[in-house]
């Protein structure tokens, strides 16, 4: 980038952006890219595992660790700060320097010597979350009505899709050419430029303009806006409900490649592409049915913002068994494309919930909140979990052991997802949600 952005500058001296016209969607295609190469950094690993651990020996309990747990102590560290300095400054500049630097840091893990090296280099890619998540849908709030927004946050969730897919088949082809350090190396370069793109074409919007009139858009004091979210019932309920069920979307993207190493004796980069396209066929029109789904749906009860997610969680896991259980490689692919399809569709709901549950002035913050359950319960203790299940039942199962354990975190976090959820429809209406939307 030619200079360093300033991440202070006050948003209300910013020209307000476009409220409507082609420039609203070029934003949302940019933040999506942004997105993309956040999750295609951070699962590439996933593709190139099993090489690092026959390099370096490593445990699936040592992989789950390094997929999952130096993305949580990252967050700890970058994501709240982060998420306050959205709140009140320049989101654009922080989306911008945020995917300038989880770049680098993908590009040195293909420097690392062992365990400490890798899993350190590995928490820098976890900013990627930990600060350009808040920011991003914050900006996408402010440029999309609420009655649009469902459809917006489908299409910035496509972005996690193309970034699983693009990490796994860029990644697996590279692996094959150059193994996996230069395939590090090359999947971090495209991220300085799209910090440069992010910082001279992005205008920053007027923050809230599109929130109901007695909403608060000043930023509050830190212990004030952490009381309000945590008495807020239907955004913990959605945070808790989304951090619960996302332990299947990381576990189809970290572990899935492994898989069907294992269970075809395949190329990392055969599966890379395969699964890839999976992704694909599956994440793409996911996103976009339930973004429109979701916008039907609310137009004629809010409540269906918690109620879809939930449904959908637990929907998926029946594909997911056919998947798993199926001894020939197509009808694997095939019904692990549909899974994912079908979980997908749940991300606008929550996403869309989330931004309409909170006051402007709380949105980074509530995102923040959010992400580091989903860093917590869903990376570092789900693929950990994974992992250790793994390990526990290799002696019995043999290669079959990920399977099992793969399947059985799966099941057990749809069923849980669907009851917080439940739970989260419930308190839409005690809470007073319901009145609120309704002006």
């Amino acid at each position: 980038m030619a200079s360093t952005p300033d991440l202070t500058t006050d948003p209300a001296q910013a020209e307000d952006a476009p409220t409507g016209g082609y420039y609203r969607w070029y934003v949302l295609g940019l933040l999506t890219l942004v997105s993309m190469f956040s999750i295609a950094d951070r699962l590439v690993f996933s593709i190139l595992l099993e090489d690092i651990k026959a390099e370096f020996s490593f445990s699936d309990t040592q992989i789950g660790l390094l997929g999952g747990l130096a993305f949580a102590l990252t967050y700890v560290i970058a994501g709240f700060p982060a998420a306050r300095l959205a709140d009140r400054s320049v989101r654009k500049n922080i989306v911008s320097a945020a995917i300038t630097f989880w770049s680098g840091l993908t590009a040195i893990c293909g420097l690392a010597t062992g365990f400490w090296t890798l899993f350190f280099a590995r928490t820098g890619v976890g900013v990627g979350e930990g600060c350009s998540g808040p920011a991003s849908q914050s900006l996408v709030a402010d440029y999309f009505r609420r009655e649009e927004l469902a459809k917006a946050m489908g299409f910035l969730t496509i972005g996690a899709t193309m970034g699983t897919a693009g990490g796994l088949i860029i990644g697996g082809q590279l692996n094959e050419m150059f193994g996996w350090r230069w395939a590090f190396v090359l999947m971090g370069l495209p991220g300085m430029l799209i910090g440069a793109i992010v910082y001279f074409t992005i205008r920053e919007p007027r923050r809230g303009r599109y929130a109901p009139k007695d909403a608060k858009i000043e930023q509050q004091p830190l212990l004030e806006t952490a009381k309000t979210l945590s008495r807020n019932r239907v955004f913990m309920g959605l945070a808790v409900g989304w951090a619960v069920q996302i332990m299947i979307g990381y576990a189809l993207a970290f572990w899935m490649a492994a898989v069907m190493i294992r269970n075809f004796g395949i190329s990392s980069g055969d599966v890379g592409l395969y699964l890839g396209l999976a992704f694909f066929i599956g994440g793409i029109p996911g996103p976009i049915l339930g973004g429109y789904v979701a916008g039907w749906l609310t137009k004629r009860d809010e409540r269906w913002r918690a109620w879809m997610p939930g449904v959908v969680s637990l929907g998926c896991v029946l594909p997911l068994a056919i998947s798993l259980s199926s001894s020939a490689f197509w009808p694997f692919l095939g019904f692990f494309a549909v899974a994912y399809a079908i979980y997908v569709m749940s991300q606008a709901p929550i996403l869309s919930g989330i931004q309409a549950a909170v006051e402007p002035g709380q949105r980074g913050f509530a995102v923040a909140i959010a992400l580091f359950f989903n860093n917590l319960v869903g990376q570092a203790l789900g693929l950990a979990l994974i992992g250790w299940v793994s390990d526990w039942l290799s002696e019995t199962y043999g290669a079959l052991s990920l399977t099992i354990s793969v399947f059985a975190v799966c099941l057990v976090s749809g069923v849980i997802a669907m009851a917080v959820f439940a739970w989260t429809a419930a308190q839409m209406g005690k809470s007073g949600y319901l009145a609120r939307m309704a002006t």
